[in-house]
């Protein structure tokens, strides 16, 4: 039986933090627990670099140092090597957002094809991953998702980007790294479904290669995966599933009123919850068919797939199931795992300063929305920084 205790481990949690460390963490976290402050600060940071004043500085020894590995992938081995010492392996990430013209599409293929290539040298760099979006228009995402008839133009656009995402999982493929493909608003989510549906039976033949994102604030999605269950079994390749909550919900309930359909995302937090451990557990108990990357900060849902690998005898470090978490937060989860033997790895984003902000920004506004994850990180820090001044803590209180 699972013991739920593992995760409050302090000690483990932060070993890799140094006091300085942990003091700047306890800041950015007492920030982000107050959804006023982010918004003043999300104001000021987007003004301040749209006037160019010198504030680079400051945000990257505040917000990039917390959330960022570095500008460069060779900036970010420092942090990566560290982790892995506690067995904590990573995927590197290039979070510039916004481009909108095909040279910058390229771009952006070729640096993930690089990525790739670059973590298949290294042990600690079991995945890459990208974004369907950033290698094409969102439009034509959009449009092809609709089923709408396409311009010839279009429909060479289209070709294009249908290319780029096939030269990043032929190269996944290549270099024997798997890539996980993340998820978009649902709009544009079919066209992302039907395409990384072919990668996987171009490139899944033998194992997974290719993951495709399933956000489980859908209603939908359960009833998806057993769809895409039964296609790939007759089909004869192997599922990728990375399993996440969701990023988009407020602008897909907003759209959704807006367009007068009927919204897409479950309507509850408790729903969604259910959703996100209804499609785990699928995946855990067909894993001779679905590999399983597990997306989550929610400890609960973390200690099911625990319990679920015990009662159907999945060994802990079976590699078709990872967990993952963000870079900057949820180390109680990540290295609790990591130090149990479980095969973890944290999303680690890098890129030049100013072109990560609105990543930077995105994140610290989705943890203000995220109904206690802040406090829960912000209790365990506490709790470290007391038990290593030798405070009492609430644990050696008990």
């Amino acid at each position: 039986m699972i013991t739920q205790k593992i995760f409050d481990d302090t000690e483990t949690a932060f070993k890799l933090k140094s006091n300085d460390d942990l003091n700047r963490a306890l800041f950015l976290f007492n920030m982000i627990n107050r959804p006023t402050l982010v918004k003043i600060g999300t104001y000021l940071t987007n003004i301040s670099l749209k006037l160019h004043l010198p504030v680079e500085g400051l945000i990257k020894s505040t917000i990039f140092k917390q959330f960022s590995g570095g500008e460069t992938m060779e900036d970010c081995m420092k942090v990566i090597e560290k982790m892995y010492t506690k067995k904590v392996h990573s995927i590197l990430d290039y979070s510039v957002e916004g481009k909108v013209e095909e040279a910058q599409f390229d771009s952006a293929m070729k640096k993930k094809i690089s990525i790739i290539e670059f973590a298949a040298e290294k042990k600690e760099l079991p995945f890459a991953v990208f974004k369907p979006t950033g290698v094409g228009r969102l439009e034509i995402w959009e449009k092809v998702s609709s089923k709408e008839t396409l311009s010839t133009e279009e429909e060479e656009e289209w070709a294009r980007v249908k290319n780029r995402v096939d030269l990043i999982c032929g190269a996944a493929y290549k270099n024997d790294i798997s890539v996980l493909a993340d998820g978009e608003e649902s709009w544009m989510q079919d066209a992302a479904d039907d395409l990384m549906e072919e990668m996987m039976e171009k490139y899944n033949q033998e194992k997974a290669i290719v993951f495709n994102t399933l956000q489980c604030y859908r209603w939908d999605r359960g009833n998806y995966l057993q769809a895409l269950h039964s296609k790939a079994k007759a089909a004869g390749y192997k599922i990728g599933a990375k399993i996440v909550r969701g990023a988009y919900m407020e602008k897909e309930n907003q759209r959704a009123n807006k367009m007068g359909y009927p919204t897409p995302i479950c309507e509850s937090k408790e729903a969604t919850d259910v959703s996100f451990n209804g499609v785990l557990s699928y995946c855990l108990g067909q894993i001779d068919d679905i590999s399983l990357f597990v997306g989550t900060h929610n400890e609960m849902s973390n200690y099911l797939a625990l319990q679920v690998m015990e009662d159907k005898n999945i060994s802990i470090n079976d590699s078709r199931v990872w967990f993952s978490q963000l870079y900057g937060m949820s180390d109680h989860i990540s290295l609790n795992l990591a130090k149990k033997g479980y095969n973890t790895a944290k999303l680690v984003p890098f890129g030049p300063v100013r072109e990560v902000v609105p990543y930077l920004i995105r994140r610290a506004q989705e943890n203000t929305s995220v109904r206690g994850q802040t406090g829960r990180e912000l209790a365990l820090l506490i709790e470290e920084r007391k038990r290593r001044k030798g405070e009492p803590t609430k644990g050696n209180r008990e």
